[in-house]
Parts: structure tokens; sequence; C-alpha cells
């Protein structure tokens, strides 16, 4: 059983910065791939970022060159850096825990077996 619990949503202006963490409990977090999911009002939830347990990463083209995944396996927390934030943005951002497809990054939520509760954040024009 892992428990995921995500922080560091808010209110920014646009061209700002937040950075989100995801603290997980649970053993296989070293090995489990980590992703990060976003759903706006009215929209699905959509992919936007990835890490494996090799640090392989894969990002939503939305986000390329703005947002960063990282994790520290001693912490059991995941990160994501999101710089140059955009109205578009705002969506309620949720952590995953796919702890099956081993080296594999899924961008797809039904392969993730957990997830946090969301944080919200909110990009201002």
């Amino acid at each position: 059983q892992v428990q995921l619990v995500e922080s560091g949503g808010g209110l920014v202006q646009a061209g700002g910065s937040l950075r989100l963490s995801c603290a997980a409990s649970g053993r296989t977090f070293s090995s489990a791939t980590m992703g990060w999911f976003r759903q706006a009002p009215g929209k699905e939830r959509e992919f936007v970022a990835a890490l494996n347990l090799i640090r392989r990463t894969t990002y939503a083209d939305s986000v390329k060159g703005r947002f960063t995944i990282s994790r520290d396996n001693a912490k059991n927390t995941v990160y994501l850096q999101m710089n140059s934030l955009k109205p578009e943005d705002t969506a309620v951002y949720y952590c995953a825990a796919d702890l099956r497809s081993g080296t594999i990054v899924s961008t797809t939520a039904a392969w993730y077996d957990y997830w946090g509760q969301g944080t919200q954040v909110t990009v201002s024009s």
C-alpha cells in the first residue's frame, strides 16, 4: 500500500513559478514510476510528467521546457518544478504511483495504482 500527499499548490501570476511536492509512504517508492497529472474544471485528467526508477523522464508537450520532475528516494518524495506558468496551467494537480510497469514510463492514468488527493494550482493573467 502506498499513500501519497501533495503540497505546494497555490495562486501565482503568469510567468511565475511553483514547486509541488508529493510525499509517499511505503518501501516500494524507489522502484515506482511516479507521475503528475492535472485536471482543469470541465476537462479530463491529463498527463503532465513522469519519472521512473532509473530517472527516465517523460513530459507532456504542453509543459516541456517549463516543468521539471525529480525525485529524492531518501525522502520518499517526488517534485514538480513549474516555471513560466501560464493561465492554462490552472488545474488540480495529482501525484500518482505506478508499481507495475518497471522501467516503462506510462503517460496513461489507468496504469497508475495510487493517487494523492490533489493540490490546486491557479495561475492568474
